[in-house]
């Protein structure tokens, strides 16, 4: 199994033929009106999953992390690489509840890693949230990378 890398912004440095990859620092986003408070020592960078998936832990959850048959409830926020936002419960002044095994790939995994009452932020590659559609129609254009703030209100 391939160990977890840390990554999202890179820079990779050649040495005697020999290439290194590097992280750097990424600011945390910034928050929805309603959104609670990020830890003080969160990471300023991403772990990469071996699907692919980009995360880091905003702020610790005290309670249980959820399984991929959970139903959660959660708040979020969602935007495309340009920063353009496609879909948030903070704005729509009220939060989620579904079942972890009914949403893109990214968000199954994705939600595992985080407690109840934690925070997470989310980069997802396009093969693990809507694909090469896209949403047709909607807000979603094909081969997106996503990004979600994610707070992690309950797990059931």
């Amino acid at each position: 199994m391939r160990a977890f890398v840390t990554a999202v912004c890179l820079t990779v440095v050649s040495f005697f033929s020999m290439e290194f990859i590097v992280a750097q620092d990424i600011p945390h986003p910034t928050l929805p009106k309603g959104a609670g408070v990020i830890d003080a020592d969160a990471p300023q960078t991403f772990t990469t999953t071996p699907s692919g998936l980009q995360y880091r832990i905003l702020r610790k959850g005290s309670g249980a992390s959820p399984k991929a048959s959970s139903k959660v409830k959660v708040h979020y926020h969602g935007w495309l690489d340009g920063g353009k936002v496609f879909d948030s419960s903070y704005q729509r002044g009220e939060s989620i509840d579904f079942p972890l095994n009914q949403v893109i790939p990214g968000w199954t995994e994705g939600m595992q890693l985080v407690g109840q009452g934690g925070m997470i932020e989310l980069v997802i590659p396009s093969n693990l949230g809507y694909g090469k559609r896209g949403t047709p129609g909607g807000p979603i254009p094909p081969d997106a990378t996503l990004h979600f703030l994610v707070e992690l209100l309950d797990v059931r």
